[in-house]
């Protein structure tokens, strides 16, 4: 016979029981589902992560003041004075690893527009800020170089302060009051949502980082500064050449600690990244239990099988058949129940990633390697588990086989 005979003749005595065939399968259903369902969800949770991260920023570097030591007490990073804008200019024109850098200063304050009042962030930055946090405008326009020389009292909105305040009107060239200083709307920013972290980004307005300090803290230093390096390859270079810029700049000796706090974003990116892989592995190994079970559901039912059918493994062997032939056709009945089974669990296992992303909102990936690899691992439990009933109806004695009742 050749294969097309025998998976033919495999095919229909599987259908002989088509009961018993389809519970058979059910087990690999259940553990392919399973797998794709689980690694779906996780990696829908690790592409979400990961977006929000790099929504903070392009090769983003986080600059922060502090961690010194003043009279014995060790002061935390952002507690003190030791940033200014002197330095972040000298990182953006000695450094050749970065790309662009922008001074921050924060601070809160209620701001007033006609009979409407909100309380919101308000940030100083410059005009490189959109292109550090990769984030758009919206309407109008962001303020300009000039604007931050001159320290001009113009700001940009974030949507949630535009929503409070400007119920149905145009805020662009609207004047707004920030702690009593008349302040021109010229920019709305895109809507950013909410941050990894919880805030809401959009809650926001920012200013010339040079007003923040002159109009309204009345400060020369600045409170953090944000630096964006040419390549995601280039961070940890540009970490290292920021820490010696500045400690060089900030007068330190080799015993002296640093004064500043270089924060490299990538590493946030690659630790929530190996976390949510590790959880990906952990899901889709609790998974793959049900398919090792669906695997042994099928050895025993191929087992009982010969059992059942060992007159008519004798009766074709007597007539001609050769052992090889007779393994053959168990094997392609195992094969076949682990592969059919296997191509309804895929689809099961993608209804059950949508049904529960659309059930409790959480986000899923399909992947398609988790697929391919569901398929192959499906004929491998078939060929696995298959092989040793196929092997054992092989090898059974024709005469014996006959007698058998």
């Amino acid at each position: 016979m050749n294969f097309f005979m025998t998976l033919k003749i495999a095919i229909r005595a599987l259908l002989r029981n088509k009961m018993r065939t389809a519970l058979t399968m059910l087990g690999i259903i259940i553990g392919i589902g399973s797998v794709i369902g689980m690694v779906s969800l996780g990696q829908g949770a690790q592409a979400s992560v990961q977006a929000q991260i790099n929504s903070m920023g392009a090769n983003l570097l986080y600059i922060t003041p502090g961690t010194i030591t003043s009279s014995g007490t060790r002061i935390g990073s952002g507690s003190a004075s030791t940033l200014n804008a002197e330095d972040v200019e000298a990182i953006k024109l000695e450094l050749a690893s970065i790309k662009a850098a922008s001074p921050g200063v924060r601070a809160n304050a209620s701001v007033v527009f006609g009979n409407q009042n909100w309380t919101t962030s308000v940030q100083g930055v410059n005009e490189e800020f959109p292109q550090i946090r990769i984030w758009n405008v919206s309407s109008g326009e962001f303020f300009t170089q000039a604007d931050v020389r001159s320290a001009s009292r113009v700001c940009v909105l974030g949507q949630s302060v535009v929503n409070n305040l400007f119920t149905g009107i145009d805020p662009i060239g609207q004047t707004i009051r920030l702690r009593n200083l008349a302040f021109r709307v010229v920019g709305v920013m895109a809507v950013k949502g909410q941050s990894s972290f919880g805030p809401d980004q959009d809650d926001v307005i920012f200013i010339p980082y040079t007003a923040a300090q002159k109009k309204l803290l009345s400060i020369s230093h600045i409170h953090f500064a944000m630096v964006s390096a040419i390549s995601e390859q280039t961070t940890y270079t540009a970490q290292n050449e920021i820490t010696a810029l500045l400690r060089e700049r900030h007068k330190l000796t080799a015993s002296e600690a640093d004064d500043f706090t270089v924060r490299n974003m990538t590493d946030v990116s690659e630790a929530a990244d190996e976390s949510n892989r590790i959880l990906t592995i952990l899901l889709g190994s609790i998974a793959s239990v049900s398919l090792l079970v669906g695997g042994i559901g099928i050895m025993n039912i191929m087992l009982v099988s010969i059992t059942e059918r060992t007159r008519e493994i004798g009766i074709r062997m007597a007539i001609g058949a050769r052992s090889n032939q007779i393994r053959l056709q168990f094997l392609i009945e195992a094969i076949v129940l682990s592969s059919i089974g296997g191509l309804i669990g895929i689809a099961f296992g993608i209804g059950i990633a949508y049904a529960i992303s659309a059930g409790f909102g959480w986000p899923t990936l399909i992947s398609k390697t988790a697929i391919i690899v569901s398929v192959i691992f499906s004929i491998a439990v078939g060929v696995f588990f298959g092989f040793y009933p196929a092997h054992k109806a092989a090898s059974l004695e024709p005469i014996e086989a006959l007698r058998y009742e």
